[in-house]
């Protein structure tokens, strides 16, 4: 109850803090985002035009929604299948009322922002999918408490789902599926499908494989592997020693005794 109240008053004091400088800082939130991202198709370029100037204007951008028509204040901005690239876009801090943001499905590629929390903190949705984001998945996201939806499948992430993510008690949709994960699966996550997490060859946990048991058969296919390649190498061995012996005994019988014993060896 406490955290829906502080959402409220987050809600109440954004509503009277816009009317004063809101607009002015989310013109300046995606006159940002415009500049740090490529957009090969131009569909940014040709619809985000701030020379406009009416009222509510940033509300007809393509992508944008405003928490009102008349208003410059983006609620959402869905960008989504968009053919844009490069890395994370840069200047959300400044769309201080932002409730949902999708990059879903573009080309964009390196790490996101270790501070993201502090950029988007009332973020409810954050889409990411299909693209090519790398790096660990900050733990900085775990202080998003509002976040419903996070959904970062198909890209390049590594490491490990950070376990602050059990903070995240509001989330109903979730997805690190077809990534480079590791480790294992956090406790409050471990209801959820397994298709939210498969895709990532050395995660391991409920819903998915347990974590000691591939171990164990890691160890077993390992050891399977150096017996097969000890066995190659005694038979590999055996055959070269026999061959030099018998066609080269020159090569390694150095003394007169030791040529005896194998003369002696021979007629026996």
């Amino acid at each position: 109850m406490a955290g829906d109240a502080k959402f409220l008053l987050w809600l109440l004091l954004l509503s009277i803090s816009s009317l004063c400088f809101g607009s002015e800082l989310d013109i300046q939130c995606l006159k940002s985002i415009q500049q740090s991202v490529i957009d090969p198709r131009g569909e940014l370029k040709s619809s985000w035009n701030f020379s406009d100037g009416t009222r509510g204007f940033l509300c007809t951008f393509t992508g944008v929604r405003c928490w009102n028509p008349e208003e410059n204040r983006v609620l959402s901005l869905l960008l989504g299948n968009l053919g844009l690239e490069g890395p994370f876009p840069q200047g959300l801090q400044n769309c201080e009322s932002i409730n949902s943001l999708d990059l879903s499905s573009n080309n964009f590629s390196g790490p996101i922002p270790p501070d993201i929390s502090q950029q988007m903190p009332y973020l409810s949705s954050l889409d990411l999918s299909n693209n090519s984001f790398s790096g660990e998945i900050p733990s900085d996201i775990s202080n998003m408490t509002y976040l419903n939806l996070l959904n970062l499948q198909h890209n390049q992430f590594s490491g490990q789902i950070p376990e602050q993510f059990d903070l995240l008690t509001r989330l109903t949709t979730f997805s690190v599926a077809d990534n480079l994960l590791s480790g294992t699966i956090p406790y409050a996550l471990r209801n959820l499908s397994a298709s939210n997490f498969v895709g990532n060859k050395e995660l391991c946990g409920s819903p998915l494989d347990d974590c000691s048991r591939r171990r164990r058969w890691r160890i077993h296919i390992r050891m399977h592997r150096i017996n097969d390649l000890s066995s190659i190498g005694a038979a590999v061995g055996f055959v070269v020693g026999f061959v030099v012996a018998f066609y080269f005994p020159h090569c390694f019988i150095f003394s007169e005794r030791l040529r005896a014993y194998v003369v002696l060896l021979h007629l026996l």
